[in-house]
């Protein structure tokens, strides 16, 4: 694979030129003078690498987290560029409660499980609904929020664990450019550039690009060769009336990663960065990302906004899957029975399955909402009321590539399983060999959805100490799917030929806050979500006509700002889906199931002394399906990919002035890889530090990744018997950012 350094280098260059001019004509004395124009004055609080947060970016929350009856988790600027954090994914290690999982049946991208939940659906971008099956970059992004807990009053559909929102970066009235270039020991070349410009004193131009290419971790098969662009402009900053316009582009060109097979209970032991796919797999996507929002003050306290976000992405992938482990004869390959066997790995190989398929996904959605506060006698309110509609659009054409082993067909005669090569077990070829079996077309999944809805939340200050939380969501959900394969719904068939659904549904929201002084809030809170049948735009035969998961949670927590700018979190809390659907038999489902889960987290973020900062947390999860069908094998078993104890701690040190020295580790216990939990992957500690050299013009800084080169596994992936990715090996990344 070629590399993009020119790319990266023309980028920088791009930007830099016109920005090295306009920091001469800064410097020039009265540049500003001989403009005839003054900038607004911008306040700075706090320093520059500060981890805490005290606010978060969601319209729909007050904006002081003190006032938030729920547990919010935000990983910002400063602790992304301390880490050295290029990806979503990355961000997210820095929330426990949060695990990985990787490209499954017809879903590619980021896939999350929070608080034991799946969360695909559940990620957004300012506040919108983000989608779309893709990889997720952060060079746009400045910060990333997680709210915790079913918020189907503020969202919508979904959120059964919580919310995940990613706040873009937006143009402001301070000038400032930020480039920066990176290279990791795997051969990872990356750069970024960020510039802003005041255009007047009420607009600006924000402009950001990156470009990487090279291998992403240690494992086999893991190079990555992405750019994007983003940009925002401002108009109307301090007035009454305020338009910002985004946009968002980016390409990736991946090669996925499966992961390995299950063999006797757990992820096979080969080398870490075994692989079983084809050099000629790949991943291309194409992300386009569109927002436009006004916000007018009809007064001092009252505000209204109105915001529209399109998102666009296309995927084409041709992907090849450690499907089964067996044995290889004259008579083929013969799958091992229940994935167990005494025989030497070496004689031992793995089939491999094409997961080819072309994906359209786009959603176009429209907000609008009115912000007061005022009081009714001693009684203060801080009110929402907003309207939210929506439709959301998918297709999916699959492929297929039916191949051979040792001379046999893999496959039977008319069949469309796509199993098309095996490879020894320990070491496989990764060569093109098997990429010449010819795809074909297979099943063509679509659907699509309209989303209307309406809310109104308030927060009611009774006292200067005590405050009430309420709010109430309707929504109304209609989704229709298509499948090209079992267009009669024939019965016994586990393909759906085509299906339709609509949802009427009521979420709430209540909480109380006690609030004895400015540095101690106290909570309790209770709410609601829903999970439609067909929410994903995807089903299965059976569940066409079941009625929406219904999920609750109910929390109590604490907020406390001590020493010097450290916050401390804690809360218990329980989330239990109801009517989860249930398989009674194969192609049939029940709303029979329920999943439950206790826990418990705390945390804390900022600056324990002035030269020393830290954000670590810490979730406790006992999840259990406690109820089910009588056919249904997970009944008593804990869901897939949910560790009953996760830690991140990150933490960095001033040393002398430009000096700083970091690190923090990463804990998470032993978690399942299926829904029988016959797959047991192990828990892990992973250690990583840093060094830096900084000032105010540039950043020389040194990542250290997984110092003790430990084994361990990263994503999990419940199809095939239940995959398991391997983390990366030690690596180190040496980044310089320049600022001007």
């Amino acid at each position: 694979m070629n590399r993009l350094t020119p790319i990266a280098a023309a980028l920088v260059a791009t930007f830099a030129a016109p920005l090295s001019v306009h920091a001469q004509q800064a410097s020039a004395p009265n540049a500003t003078a001989a403009t005839g124009s003054q900038l607004a004055p911008v306040t700075v609080e706090g320093r520059r690498d500060d981890f805490a947060s005290s606010g978060t970016a969601i319209t729909k929350l007050p904006a002081d987290l003190h006032d938030v009856a729920q547990s919010v988790t935000v990983v910002n600027k400063a602790q992304m560029q301390s880490q050295g954090v290029s990806s979503l994914a990355d961000a997210l290690r820095n929330v426990s409660g949060i695990t990985l999982g990787g490209a499954e049946g017809g879903q590619i991208g980021n896939n999350i499980n929070l608080n034991g939940f799946s969360a695909r659906t559940d990620i957004y971008l300012d506040g919108f609904r983000d989608r779309g099956q893709y990889y997720r970059d952060t060079f746009a992004i400045e910060e990333v929020e997680v709210l915790m807990g079913p918020s189907s009053m503020l969202f919508g559909r979904g959120s059964t664990g919580g919310i995940i929102n990613q706040v873009s970066k937006k143009a402001n009235l301070k000038a400032a450019t930020e480039i920066s270039g990176s290279v990791t020991t795997n051969g990872l070349v990356r750069s970024t550039v960020d510039v802003n410009r005041p255009l007047s004193d009420t607009s600006a131009l924000r402009i950001e690009a990156m470009a990487q290419n090279g291998a992403a971790s240690t494992r086999n098969q893991t190079d990555v060769q992405d750019f994007g662009l983003a940009g925002s402009y401002v108009w109307g900053i301090g007035t009454s009336t305020e338009i910002t316009l985004s946009a968002l582009l980016q390409h990736n060109q991946d090669q996925p990663d499966y992961g390995l097979p299950p063999l006797n209970g757990h992820p096979v032991n080969v080398d870490r960065n075994t692989a079983y796919g084809l050099n000629s797999d790949r991943t291309i996507q194409d992300v386009a990302a569109f927002n436009a929002g006004i916000k007018h003050k009809i007064a001092p306290d009252v505000t209204l906004r109105n915001q529209t976000q399109f998102n666009y992405v296309h995927t084409n992938a041709v992907e090849t899957a450690p499907n089964t482990i067996g044995t290889v004869s004259s008579s083929g390959f013969t799958a091992l029975t229940n994935a167990a066997s005494s025989l030497p790995l070496s004689s031992l190989f793995v089939r491999g399955q094409s997961h080819d398929r072309n994906i359209n996904d786009y959603s176009i959605f429209n907000q609008t909402e009115l912000a007061a506060k005022f009081s009714t006698g001693s009684v203060k309110h801080d009110a929402l009321v907003g309207v939210e509609v929506g439709h959301d659009g998918y297709d999916n054409q699959n492929y297929y590539r039916n191949g051979s082993c040792n001379g046999r067909s893999l496959n039977a005669a008319g069949a469309t399983t796509g199993y098309m090569d095996c490879v020894s077990l320990v070491n496989p070829s990764y060569s093109a060999a098997g990429s010449s079996v010819a795809d074909t077309a297979g099943n063509r999944a679509g659907g699509s959805a309209n989303t209307i809805a309406a809310y109104v939340g308030d927060t009611i200050e009774l006292v200067p100490q005590f405050k009430l939380v309420g709010g109430l969501r309707y929504d109304r959900y209609v989704a229709s799917i298509s499948n090209s394969i079992n267009s009669g719904n024939t019965s016994g068939s586990t393909a759906l030929g085509y299906a339709q659904q609509s949802v009427n549904f009521v979420s709430v929201r209540s909480g109380a806050i006690w609030q004895p002084s400015t540095a101690q809030s106290y909570y309790v809170s209770y709410g609601t979500s829903f999970n439609p049948s067909l929410e994903q735009l995807t089903g299965t035969a059976g569940q066409q006509n079941l009625d929406p998961e219904k999920n609750r949670s109910y929390e109590l927590g604490g907020k406390w700002d001590v020493a010097e700018g450290l916050a401390l979190t804690a809360a218990g809390f329980q989330i239990t889906k109801e009517n989860a659907r249930s398989q009674v038999a194969t192609g049939v489902y029940a709303l029979a199931g329920t999943v439950r889960v206790n826990g418990a987290r705390a945390g804390a973020t900022g600056r324990i002394t002035r030269d020393w900062q830290i954000a670590a947390n810490y979730t406790y999860l006992d999840a259990k399906v406690v109820g089910g069908a009588v056919a249904d094998t997970s009944v008593g078993k804990i869901p897939v990919n949910t560790p009953k104890h996760t830690f991140t701690t990150w933490t960095t040190y001033d040393l002398a002035p430009h000096w700083q020295v970091g690190g923090g580790a990463t804990y998470m216990s032993q978690r399942y890889a299926n829904a029988t939990n016959t797959v047991q992957v192990g828990g892990y500690t992973r250690y990583d530090a840093m060094l830096a050299y900084t000032t105010k013009a540039y950043d020389i800084r040194l990542n250290l990744y997984n110092l003790t080169d430990k084994m361990y596994y990263d994503a999990l992936i419940q199809s095939d018997g239940g995959r398991s990715v391997p983390g990366s090996g030690r690596t180190a990344l040496l980044s310089l950012t320049y600022r001007m």
